[in-house]
């Protein structure tokens, strides 16, 4: 088995340490920064997304997971600025005004991560004009909110009609996700994507980038 294939199957277990011993080892023996990141650490969270999808593994199993994944990515990233490698696209995801649940959101982040995204995390309670600000200042491709109170859904809609009235819309693709959110709601708010869980977010989001 190759060092490549042995990341990707320690980080489908969750395997921290070995997983930064390998990719470290990878290195050493001059592999390709690219391929490391994309035939061992993605494509290992792709398999345990896919998992996640079909209920075969839940979201412990995902956080440690995606754990292994960002400690083989310490070592990884100094590398990867080194060649050059380019993002996926940026995505600037938060939880809305008022909302102060973050677990759908983090697994969301991870997932977006694991499909090769650079990712800004705002946190929680973010209110439109922080949607906005960070959007335009990272440069980003998606916007992904989440809610999981009804009451705060609304403040999706808010996000989206600033963004319309500072004349970006056009720039930025918009996905909504959480519990009480769904196709109508996103489609009635004019989001462009509502997807029902954190792995079909970053499966959608890649092709909503690569055909933007």
């Amino acid at each position: 088995m190759s060092t490549i294939t042995e990341i990707s199957e320690f980080l489908q277990k969750g395997k921290a340490k070995d997983v930064k011993a390998l990719v470290q080892q990878a290195l050493d023996d001059n592999e390709d920064p690219k391929a490391i990141l994309n035939d061992g650490l993605l494509s290992g969270m792709s398999i345990i997304g896919e998992k996640f999808k079909n209920d075969e593994v839940f979201v412990p199993e995902v956080l440690v997971a995606a754990r292994a994944m960002n400690a083989g990515l310490s070592i990884l990233e100094p590398k990867l600025i080194e060649v050059g490698n380019e993002p996926v696209g940026r995505v600037v995801i938060g939880t809305v005004q008022g909302d102060l649940h973050d677990i759908g959101k983090n697994l969301v982040a991870m997932m977006l991560k694991g499909a090769g995204f650079e990712v800004v995390d705002i946190g929680v309670d973010v209110e439109p004009a922080t949607f906005l600000e960070e959007a335009e200042n990272n440069n980003a491709d998606l916007i992904c909110m989440s809610a999981l109170l009804t009451t705060t859904m609304p403040n999706m809609e808010a996000t989206i009609s600033l963004l319309k009235e500072k004349g970006v819309r056009d720039k930025y693709i918009v996905m909504v996700g959480g519990a009480p959110v769904n196709e109508s709601f996103a489609e009635e708010i004019g989001a462009d994507y509502y997807t029902p869980d954190a792995a079909t977010c970053a499966e959608v989001a890649k092709e909503a980038v690569l055909a933007k």
